[in-house]
């Protein structure tokens, strides 16, 4: 290939039509029995589309499910945090700065929330809770976000700017997250890295941060200027969050002189082709993009499109898949390992996922009696596939946690 051809294979790695296309080409092999670590066995799909179906109702009497996005996870508990937020501290502001200001809070918080790990716990101090997990993170990067942690400006804590994230101190990051020898977060250094490279990030891409006080809410604006007819493609905010934030993953593989960031190498995924045995994901950039998708819809933009984007490999949609007899692994001590995420059986993990998300969400609309529009993928993740993954597993594991141990670096689930 020629230096050209790596750069249009690049671009088109960072898509979620190349995310959906290589998982397909995933599943074929895996239907195939062509896989070495997962068997796939498409007959058990309808009793797991039953089982999420259950979940959806349980959760969503009315059916009214909102997206997966990041909002869900302050709500923890009934209380709507960020609503308060807004309705305190913001009260009387311009749509267009809470606009940037929950830009900045929902980018910091889904970038650090690529797993706590079983152990971490943090005590909200408003309440007293003890939080864990997603919900956890979710609401320390919250308290973090009020007290200024990512601003450089005292007199204005609630932004996440260019200067504060470039220097952000590792000691005030354990301890705005109660991070100790008694309460260990998987991947500290990764995630402190991650807001460094990010602050980095905002500097030189003033197209897209803003050119004076660079800040991550310069994106509102970016996204809105491409807003016509009042409505704003999925794909559009996919690609703004890939571009500018593409920057900030650690450095792993390249293609074109591009930062792949969450793509990763399986032998068997198109040998031939152009980007060969290259397989992207995209996770953590797909998850943000239906948050800030919530942002434009709450401010009276149509988000279209939005079944464009794919369906999230990560653990709990994963786990779901293994632990109701969709995917079974070759080797039965697979679970017992300590699996690194450029492992070939997780990424045979993750592709399976994606592609088998889009096969179960015509049969969870076909129970429920609801169409793509009224359940587009967004949803059926949230009622839906990553609650009734967490479900089954913590019925069937004493700490419910997933069925493959992930040793991860903070940046990539």
């Amino acid at each position: 290939m020629t230096a050209l051809d790596d750069v249009a294979a690049a671009a088109w790695l960072m898509t979620a039509d190349a995310v959906r296309a290589r998982a397909n080409e995933m599943l074929v092999l895996g239907e195939a029995g062509q896989l070495a670590h997962f068997r796939v066995d498409l007959a058990k799909l309808e009793a797991a589309a039953s089982y999420v179906a259950a979940v959806m109702r349980e959760n969503y009497p009315e059916l009214r499910i909102p997206y997966h996005a990041r909002w869900r996870h302050f709500t923890v508990g009934g209380k709507d945090r960020w609503g308060h937020l807004a309705a305190t501290a913001l009260a009387g502001g311009s749509a267009e700065e809470i606009g940037r200001i929950r830009v900045d809070l929902v980018v910091t918080s889904v970038l650090l929330d690529a797993g706590a790990g079983p152990d971490w716990r943090y005590l909200e101090p408003a309440t007293g809770k003890i939080l864990t997990r997603s919900e956890g993170l979710a609401v320390a990067s919250l308290d973090a976000f009020r007290a200024g942690l990512f601003s450089a400006d005292s007199a204005d804590p609630l932004r996440a700017d260019a200067a504060a994230l470039a220097r952000l101190d590792h000691t005030a990051f354990e301890q705005a997250f109660q991070v100790g020898p008694d309460n260990p977060l998987a991947g500290v250094a990764g995630r402190v890295a991650l807001m460094r490279n990010l602050g980095g990030a905002l500097g030189r891409m003033p197209a897209i941060f803003g050119a004076r006080k660079p800040r991550i809410g310069g994106m509102f604006d970016y996204l809105m200027a491409q807003v016509e007819g009042n409505s704003l493609p999925a794909p559009a905010i996919l690609a703004a969050v890939l571009e500018g934030l593409g920057p900030i993953w650690p450095s792993r593989l390249q293609l074109g002189g591009r930062n792949l960031g969450d793509v990763w190498r399986h032998r068997l995924i198109a040998p031939d082709g152009p980007a060969a045995g290259l397989v992207p994901f995209h996770k953590l950039s797909q998850w943000l993009s239906y948050s800030l998708a919530e942002i434009f819809e709450d401010g009276g933009i149509a988000v279209t499109e939005l079944d464009r984007l794919t369906g999230l490999p990560e653990y709990r949609n994963g786990g779901l898949f293994i632990d109701l007899g969709v995917l079974t692994p070759v080797d039965p001590a697979l679970g017992l390992q300590g699996l690194t995420v450029d492992h070939e059986a997780v990424v045979e993990w993750r592709g399976l996922t994606v592609a088998l998300l889009d096969r179960i969400a015509p049969a969870i609309r076909g129970i429920l009696g609801l169409s793509p529009q009224d359940l587009p993928l967004a949803r059926i993740l949230e009622g839906g596939t990553w609650a009734a993954g967490r479900k089954i597993a913590q019925a069937r594991r004493a700490d419910g946690g997933p069925p493959l141990r992930i040793v991860s670096d903070g940046t990539v689930f």
